[in-house]
């Protein structure tokens, strides 16, 4: 299996308002920045976003190291929430609908694919790619 480093980040100016999310995917000595938006979104979508698309560009199964600030998306990984909201049929511990369904499910598809760990890293603290992935998002939010 190849080993993919993917960094990735997501920005809004209000929330909901307009977003864009960035990403770096790294592979030996190849780099390869994607980033996309929406007009009337949530930070917490473009999140999710900006990893599954990473996610989405693999071309075969790969071992990859994702790398975010999102305590939203780490959390709900490493903390187990996701797998408890699936088996709770999309519902919270308080019976609420789960947020962002459609983007949470998209992933755990991909999450089926690749064996996927995760990293959290402080935002906005000097991490190299994380503030690049910072700068691929808000650009793409600012010029919607």
């Amino acid at each position: 299996m190849k080993n993919v480093e993917i960094y990735t980040d997501g920005a809004c100016r209000g929330n909901p308002g307009k977003g864009g999310w960035g990403a770096v995917l790294r592979y030996g000595e190849f780099e390869r920045e994607i980033s996309g938006g929406e007009r009337e979104t949530t930070n917490n979508r473009m999140e999710l976003t900006a990893a599954i698309e990473a996610l989405k560009l693999l071309k075969e199964p790969c071992s990859v190291t994702l790398t975010s600030d999102s305590k939203y998306l780490i959390d709900a990984i490493e903390k187990g929430w996701l797998a408890s909201w699936q088996k709770k049929g999309w519902k919270k511990a308080d019976g609420k609908p789960v947020l962002n369904i459609d983007l949470w499910q998209e992933l755990c598809a991909l999450l089926s694919v690749h064996e996927v760990s995760f990293v959290w890293v402080q935002g906005h603290a000097g991490h190299k790619y994380n503030e690049r992935c910072d700068e691929l998002a808000t650009s793409f939010a600012d010029s919607l």
